[in-house]
């Protein structure tokens, strides 16, 4: 990729990052007048606004990622995880009002998202296996499973005391029956 290309490129991303985690609709033209550029130079790097979302918030998912094992080297499993699950709500905080087009890529079918999907899961499994290890955590958690349920909390309330609540609802029920 051309020099002049990849700064378009990434002041596309850094514009569209600010403008997805702005709680309004994402608007392309906008997106393309604030970077400099012409609308034509954003469909290039991105053919779909799909594409632009999926770009935007790849790296942080990554990022996110990548946190659930900082956190087990320094917590116990079960800390680690409680920890991560409020990383994770921080995540989907700043994309509600990207819902629609989180949606489509969440529950695409393309390489792209089962990719992303299968980052998480992941995630969440390296944190569950490290709780099963210890004894800390009950066997047979799937991660997809947990996933889901964190994503159900997420959407059913917007008031963090709660979802705090419920996350920590959630790590009491993952805990292994304790030896009798």
């Amino acid at each position: 990729m051309r020099a002049d290309a990849r700064r378009n490129r990434e002041r596309l991303l850094e514009v569209a990052r600010v403008a997805c985690t702005s709680g309004r609709p994402l608007v392309l033209e906008d997106v393309a007048r604030a970077a400099g550029v012409g609308i034509g130079t954003l469909y290039r790097h991105f053919p779909t606004r799909e594409a632009l979302v999926e770009a935007v918030f790849g790296a942080e998912r990554a990022e996110l990622c990548a946190r659930a094992e900082q956190l087990l080297a320094g917590h116990e499993p079960v800390v680690a995880l409680r920890a991560w699950m409020d990383c994770y709500a921080d995540f989907v905080a700043t994309k509600r009002g990207m819902a629609e087009t989180l949606k489509v890529i969440i529950t695409g079918d393309d390489g792209a998202t089962a990719r992303a999907r299968e980052g998480l899961h992941a995630a969440v499994g390296g944190l569950l296996a490290a709780g099963v290890r210890t004894g800390e955590l009950r066997a047979g958690v799937l991660p997809e499973d947990l996933v889901a349920a964190l994503v159900g909390v997420l959407l059913a309330t917007d008031d963090p005391e709660q979802v705090g609540r419920l996350f920590d609802l959630l790590v009491a029920g993952l805990r292994a029956p304790a030896a009798g």
